[in-house]
Formats: C-alpha cells, structure tokens, sequence
C-alpha cells in the first residue's frame, strides 16, 4: 500500500542522484528517507507495518484519546542538533515525565530520592543525611560489571531488591547479574528531591503527536512511502521499485537470515482500557511502576502526557515477553559477542551500499533521541561518501581567475 505524503517542495538539481530503498518507517528510517531526499536523491520507504513511525506511532482511540499504541515515549535530548532538527517537523508540549513505584504498599519516587527514602523509611533526612544513609547501605563494587553490580554499588540489597530487581526480572527476563551495567546505568540515584524520570535539557511531547512529526518528517517530493510491504519482495532491478543503495533499519540478523544464529530481543503486550467520565485521572502521575506485584512491569495514563482535554481517560499495562515484534535488545555479553559478528558481516555488506542504522540494525538500546542522532550521523558520512570528486586542477584555475 503506497502513501502520498508529496509536497509542493522543489527538489534540488543533482547530477550524481542515486536511488535509495529505506527499510523502516521508524526514526532511524525516517531521518535517513528525509536527508537523502533534501541532498537530491530519490527515495523509497517500506514498512510491513500498516503505519508510518514505527514504535513511536500514536493515534486517537474508538473513545477519541491519543494513546501509544507501542507504549509510552516520552522524548528528552541534551543533543541541541537532534532537537532543533525533530523542530523543524513539529511544535512541543512542556512535558516533564514523572513516574511512582509501587512499593511496601506505598507509591514512591522512582528514581530513588530524598522523598523516596524518607517516605518508606519513616525518616526525615536532609540531603546529607540521605547521602550518609546511602553511603551505609551500598555495597562498593570495585568492577561494575553487571547491572547487579551498579545497583548494589549505590542503593545496596535492600533497595535493589524492593525496586530493581523484580522489575528487571519481569522486564528482561533475567536477572540483574545477567545483563550489562548499561542497563542499570541509565537510572540514577538522587539525594535531593528532584521526581523527574529524566533531568535532558529538552523534555516535552510532539504537540500533534510523534505521527504528525513523522507525516511531516516524511513529506518530501522525492519521498515515496510503501506500508505493509516486504523489501524483500521487491526487485532490486526493477525500474520502479529498484535500488542503488539501500539503508536498513530492521534486525540485523534477519537481515542475514540468521545464519550465525538469532539475537535475542525482548518484546511486550500491551493491555490498553479505557475509563469513561472521570472527574480525576486515575494515575497520580504519567506512569507506576510496579517491581514486585502484577505480570505487567507498568502502567502509562496518556493524557498526563499529551495534556488532552477529554471526558474519559485512556491507560496501557505492559507486559514484557519473548514473542512478538522484537522491542529491546537484550544487554548482555554473549549477545554483544554474537552481534560483533553480524557486524562484521554488515561491514562487508557496506562495500556493496548497504547502511546498518537504528536501534535493531545496530543492536543498541537506544533512546529515540539517540536514533536520530546515529541517522544523521550515518547520513553525514554516506552524504560526504557520494559527494562528486573536486577537480583540484580546475578549482585552482578558478581561484586564479578570480584573483
């Protein structure tokens, strides 16, 4: 099924266009489709899904709410170039993401702070008092190895074990020993009581929605769209739907058929309702964690998020799993020693104008800020790669006669 998404903007003059199948209708492929297209070359968008960007896709439900239908994304970058960049496709909603874990029967702050502490320890500790109290129940790891190890190493067993550990069972599949410090890494600890999720220097939400982002992202005259399509099925010689050079942003391994056998990813189901004429939003907060009860890791009420004016509210649980559209790849040694070989593989596939970009194709978890900035860097780069050669002798003849 094609997408018009053409606009009335001209297309730049180029002597050396080439043609380009984008694989991925998601950021990663969405950002590659739109730099290529403004450099002068023609480009052709596919994706199996029957909708344009990818997890991050977004749209009203049967009761009229915006929800997600993928999860929650909730954007944040300190990177001024991804932002002034997604800017240029979309207005923003202030939007700090705040998020509560339901813990020892009691909703806390999660990342652990001075209120978190406090409240589940019937305390009143001051900032320093805090930090000496973390300070007495950390167990010091000298090597941080594994997830296990960061977090023992700056909230000790205790609070690993009421906030972590559960949760990441239930998310990953494993436990936390198992999977790379990254994976940890990326929660902080607070002494102070600072209750947002992220501290980025731009937080917010696409004012329209992110699918509003990307129909603009993608509205480009050189920019033909193909939902529920196969790249596979179509002919790399044929005068419509052929190639020059390809960029792919799916597995990696599925790319190569899964010769050296299959990376792991973790997926979700999501469980969306709906609560008709409420007078108060059901959550305190955009999203509750739940580490130790329930088989869903959390649950997300959209309208803390959008800021939509609506009489009844809309909420999605997820429940991690193994089946289904491949979500996260997994952290973990064995699976970053497998990819390496698939990279190298893409490495010499690249000699044939094959582009490896995104979070699967490169098997990275990325955030969606952090795709955009792999896309247009890797765009950068193949860009400056297909530039036409300069003619050292003929600019200096120019200079010349200028001089």
């Amino acid at each position: 099924m094609d997408v018009d998404v053409a606009s009335s903007t001209p297309v730049p003059a180029r002597s050396l266009s080439m043609r380009f199948l984008v694989v991925g209708a998601g950021f990663a492929g969405a950002t590659c489709a739109r730099q290529l297209a403004e450099a002068g070359h023609d480009v052709h968008v596919v994706d199996r899904r029957e909708h344009i960007a990818g997890n991050a896709y977004d749209h009203l439900d049967e009761h009229g709410v915006l929800v997600h239908r993928y999860g929650p994304h909730i954007f944040h970058t300190n990177s001024d170039k991804v932002f002034d960049y997604l800017s240029r496709f979309t207005a923003w909603r202030a939007y700090e993401h705040r998020v509560l874990a339901s813990v020892d029967n009691k909703r806390v702050p999660i990342p652990i702070n001075r209120t978190t502490i406090n409240t589940l320890y019937g305390l009143d500790l001051d900032e320093a008092g805090v930090a000496a109290f973390l300070e007495r129940v950390r167990e010091p790891r000298e090597n941080l190895r594994t997830s296990e190890d960061v977090v023992l190493n700056s909230v000790g067993r205790e609070l690993c074990d009421k906030f972590f550990r559960g949760y990441t069972r239930k998310q990953w599949g494993r436990d936390l020993g198992e999977l790379s410090a990254g994976v940890a890494a990326r929660i902080p600890t607070r002494t102070n009581d600072d209750d947002r999720y992220f501290t980025d220097r731009h937080q917010g939400m696409p004012a329209e929605g992110y699918t509003r982002l990307f129909e603009r992202l993608l509205d480009h005259p050189a920019i033909r769209v193909s939902l529920e399509t196969d790249w596979r099925d179509l002919r790399q010689d044929d005068p419509v739907d052929g190639w020059d050079r390809l960029v792919y942003s799916g597995p990696i391994d599925e790319y190569f058929g899964g010769v050296l056998g299959k990376l792991p990813y973790r997926s979700l189901r999501f469980e969306h309702r709906h609560v008709a004429d409420v007078d108060a939003l059901q959550l305190p907060v955009g999203t509750v964690n739940h580490p130790n009860e329930h088989g869903y890791t959390r649950e997300t009420e959209f309208r803390h998020l959008t800021g939509q004016d609506h009489a009844g509210t809309s909420l999605v649980r997820e429940f991690p799993t193994d089946e289904g559209d491949p979500y996260y790849p997994i952290p973990a040694a064995e699976n970053e020693a497998l990819y390496k070989q698939y990279q190298a593989m893409a490495e010499a596939e690249a000699t044939r104008g094959v582009l490896f970009v995104g979070r699967l194709a490169q098997y990275r978890y990325y955030n969606m800020d952090q795709v955009v900035a792999a896309a247009l860097h890797a765009c950068e780069e193949l860009l400056a790669e297909l530039a036409p050669p300069v003619n050292t002798a003929t600019a200096v003849q120019a200079e010349e006669s200028v001089a």
